[in-house]
């Protein structure tokens, strides 16, 4: 019997979603996997998961046992790095997901950078817009922009990100430039998503305000829309970094300016258990370090 070893392979079910999965990333057979989990039952003298064929849910008290399993399994790494000394070089694997917009920006050169300073560390990186599922995916860490639902995961600010109302000359010389939101309602927009409502959000003088806006092309990619605004398709309302060349080269005018809302947060999350694996504290820390203010 050892308790920590059971408390391990559990904790790797219930991120897995099945017995199956979980032997994978443990490298141990299904068989043995749910054996000790029927074991890690009878000892303890409650049922954990209920089990069907198509998938594993956690009971209350499989719930509060993991909960617990996490914060103890996170105490036993971090005494265990402390006595191995900070120093030693970070070894494994970093899985992260991130924007694609932003990582194309940003990312390149940064985890460069990072795996130049880290030689025996690898990273795996996932671009994707959508918001991952950190443990049934098994990343360790994700980068997101925006407010973050309410969740078990640990959330740390690593810059602020400016966002900006702009159109091409052309579309402003055809249908004139709005001089407050509430003109937006006659011009034709580019929102960002699938909503079919879509309100942008504005800021004056302590005052907030909500404005619809309509148009005929809504994407979920910030450079399709960037493009589309570039075109003369409409007003459009991205992150600064993805527009401020287009900018700078005339080819966008920022429009609505006394009105921008306060900056959005780009935000590292990533599962309690992972709070003290090094490879994820230090690249969050080089993050902060490296991007401040964008």
């Amino acid at each position: 019997m050892n308790p920590y070893e059971d408390m391990r392979i559990f904790a790797q079910v219930m991120e897995a979603g099945s017995f199956t999965a979980a032997a994978e990333r443990l490298g141990l057979s299904k068989q043995f996997v749910s054996r000790r989990v029927m074991q890690l039952e009878e000892r303890l003298g409650v049922r954990l998961l209920n089990r069907s064929t198509r998938r594993l849910d956690a009971t209350p008290l499989g719930q509060q046992y993991y909960q617990s399993a996490l914060r103890l399994l996170s105490e036993v790494q971090q005494v265990e790095q402390d006595i191995s000394g900070q120093t030693q070089a970070l070894r494994g694997t970093l899985r992260l997901s991130a924007p694609l917009s932003f990582a194309m920006s940003h990312l390149g050169c940064l985890l460069t950078e990072f795996l130049q300073l880290h030689r025996q560390l690898d990273v795996e990186v996932d671009l994707s817009d959508r918001a991952v599922d950190l443990i049934g995916e098994g990343y360790d860490l994700a980068l997101r922009i925006g407010s973050l639902e309410d969740s078990s995961l640990i959330a740390r600010r690593i810059a602020d990100i400016e966002r900006v109302y702009c159109a091409s000359p052309d579309y402003l010389a055809r249908r004139g430039t709005p001089a407050v939101p509430e003109a937006l309602r006659e011009h034709d927009c580019l929102p960002y998503g699938h909503a079919r409502q879509v309100q942008w959000q504005f800021k004056h003088q302590g005052k907030a305000l909500a404005i619809a806006v309509t148009g005929r092309m809504r994407a979920n990619n910030g450079e399709l829309l960037r493009d589309a605004a570039i075109a003369g398709m409409g007003i459009t309302y991205l992150p600064a970094f993805i527009v401020e060349r287009a900018l700078a080269e005339g080819r966008l005018v920022a429009l609505l300016e006394p009105w921008t809302p306060p900056a959005l947060q780009l935000s590292a999350v990533y599962p309690q258990h992972r709070q003290v694996a090094r490879p994820v504290q230090a690249f969050v820390a080089f993050l902060r370090e490296r991007l401040g203010r964008l």
